[in-house]
């Protein structure tokens, strides 16, 4: 199946370009010219995998609809393609949570190899917290993997519900538990 662009330029001549370059590409494109036309779209084709974002659009400004599509798409890859290329403008751009920058004029070629570098590292699995490996924390490491913990390279033997309680603090540093929420947590509610 191919990728699905979502390409939002307010010029139509970029946008077919664009379009034609990417389908000879092997993508899938889907224009839009307005902000408002393309969270409507976002909201509605589950299927969309990166979007091509102009900043300067006729209904509102591209980092609008930026942070729009990150609370209801998150997962969702999102690749500045604009006009305003000065340091400060990319800068605004990857802090709000571009996964990428292109400044116009641009070469074609480019904005494809970036595209599948976007998607490429989109892909790839992320572990979450409770997922990674190994946690570090000072001289402190615990494997998950294994359900070993070391400290300063020392294996430290814990007994399952001593490591239970913590591996739970070491992935929310800094919150407070109940004595309740630890029990049902670690012990499970029916103890």
């Amino acid at each position: 199946m191919k990728p699905v662009i979502l390409v939002v330029d307010d010029d139509s001549a970029i946008g077919e370009l664009l379009s034609d370059v990417l389908s000879a590409h092997v993508f899938d494109v889907l224009l839009c010219q307005t902000g408002s036309d393309a969270l409507a779209v976002a909201a509605q084709r589950t299927d969309i995998s990166l979007v091509l974002l102009d900043m300067i659009l006729p209904d509102t400004n591209g980092l609008l609809v930026l942070q729009q599509l990150q609370r209801s798409r998150p997962d969702l890859p999102v690749v500045m393609l604009t006009g305003l290329g000065s340091e400060s403008d990319v800068v605004v751009g990857l802090e709000m949570g571009a996964d990428d920058y292109i400044a116009k004029p641009f070469g074609m070629l480019e904005m494809v190899a970036r595209i599948k570098a976007v998607l490429r590292r989109c892909a790839a699995p992320r572990p979450s917290e409770d997922e990674k490996e190994i946690i570090r924390i000072g001289c402190l490491e615990v494997n998950q993997l294994e359900h070993k913990v070391s400290v300063g390279g020392s294996e430290v033997v814990l007994t399952l519900k001593e490591y239970e309680l913590l591996r739970k603090f070491l992935q929310h540093p800094g919150i407070v538990f109940s004595r309740d929420k630890l029990l049902n947590d670690i012990w499970g509610y029916e103890f």
